[in-house]
């Protein structure tokens, strides 16, 4: 395999961590530089280290992972966006800062890599060195990430209030979308 078909496919396992930071962009209110280096870190890790595991597993354990992977990733973004929808629609007349919990950058960092997990064990397939891989999955990763909060952050302050609603409606969409992908496509 090729650096431009890996680039490839590292811009597409990186597009679900680019719409999430999209959304953590316009739902954080304080979204100071080491904010976003975590976030963009953390989502970055995740979508590099799960190839590599992939890699790992290597021939036999695709056919039972591919199967539930879809429900792992939908189940986990639908509840994390279903707990944003619920805490922008409270009425407590405070204006909230929505401050991402580790544990739901975890969540989110591991519900969009599932998918490269698959990859990793394709590439075993392939019988490519790993190494190249996870280094431009990484870094693409972590690049998109930066830009999709930055992209997040200034529509988010034009938007207003509303912001956790709409970023848990897309959230729910991505998990919806991964869903149908995986059952029907």
């Amino acid at each position: 395999m090729d650096t431009l078909s890996i680039i490839l496919v590292a811009i597409g396992l990186s597009m679900d961590s680019f719409a999430v930071s999209v959304t953590n962009g316009l739902t954080i209110r304080d979204l100071n530089a080491k904010r976003v280096l975590l976030i963009s870190f953390s989502l970055a890790v995740f979508q590099a280290v799960m190839p590599l595991i992939g890699w790992f597993a290597g021939i036999g354990i695709e056919q039972y992972i591919t199967e539930f992977d879809h429900w792992i990733a939908f189940v986990l973004l639908s509840f994390i966006g279903i707990k944003m929808i619920y805490e922008g629609l409270q009425k407590n007349g405070k204006e909230k800062d929505s401050e991402l919990k580790i544990l739901t950058l975890i969540g989110q960092s591991f519900a969009t890599s599932i998918d490269a997990f698959a990859v990793g064990i394709s590439f075993a397939f392939l019988d490519i060195s790993i190494i190249t891989p996870v280094f431009i999955i990484g870094i693409i990763t972590f690049l998109f990430s930066l830009t999709g909060l930055q992209l997040g952050k200034y529509f988010g302050k034009k938007i207003g209030k509303s912001v956790e609603v709409f970023g848990g409606v897309v959230l729910l969409g991505i998990g919806f979308k991964i869903l149908i992908e995986h059952l029907y496509f």
